[in-house]
Formats: structure tokens, sequence, C-alpha cells
């Protein structure tokens, strides 16, 4: 597994908020919400548009191109035309510095 990676800090995502990272190369969507800070691999997989440019709700994040919806705690494809999970990565805050570590 990788390490963890610093991707930003408390407080530079508003709460609801999303910031595209990058870490090891990867395209990561950064998630806070409820306080609490998400990971995802910034793809849909129905037609790899970027999660990134769509509309956060309570728990989910939606594709901008074709609508599907994701659940950014788990990845999960909630709505068509997505049918398969977004890779989803585990992340830690530490001294106010919010880290990431990419998924197998």
């Amino acid at each position: 597994m990788s390490e963890f990676t610093p991707v930003a800090t408390v407080g530079q995502l508003s709460d609801p908020g999303q910031l595209l990272v990058q870490v090891d190369q990867q395209l990561v969507l950064l998630i806070c919400a409820g306080g609490q800070y998400f990971a995802m691999d910034d793809v849909c997989t129905h037609d790899g548009g970027p999660l990134s440019e769509g509309a956060l709700d309570e728990s989910a994040v939606a594709c901008p191109r074709h609508g599907a919806k994701f659940d950014f705690r788990t990845g999960s494809a909630l709505t068509m035309p997505a049918t398969q999970a977004t890779k989803v990565h585990e992340t830690k805050v530490e001294d106010q510095q919010v880290w990431v570590r990419l998924a197998e």
C-alpha cells in the first residue's frame, strides 16, 4: 500500500466542499462533509467524467456529464447510468494537515 501524502490543510475546504488534488500522479477528489474528509478517484465509472466538476449533496457527488451519483464515503454507484463503484482512498488529519493514502 502507498504512503500517506499531504494534500490540503484543514480549513482549505468549506464544509461541505471539494478540492481536486494529485496523489502519486493520480487525480483524487478530496471532499469535506460533516467535519470529515473523504477521498475518491476523480473518475465517473460510466464514461470517465470528472467527478470534481460535479455537485455535492449530503453523501454523494454527481457526475456533471450524465448525472450518475456516487457515495463519496464508499465509492458505490447510486444512480444510473453508472453501475460500477469508483475507488475510495484512506484519509487522516494530523496537525491541521489532511493526508490521503491511495488504495491498492
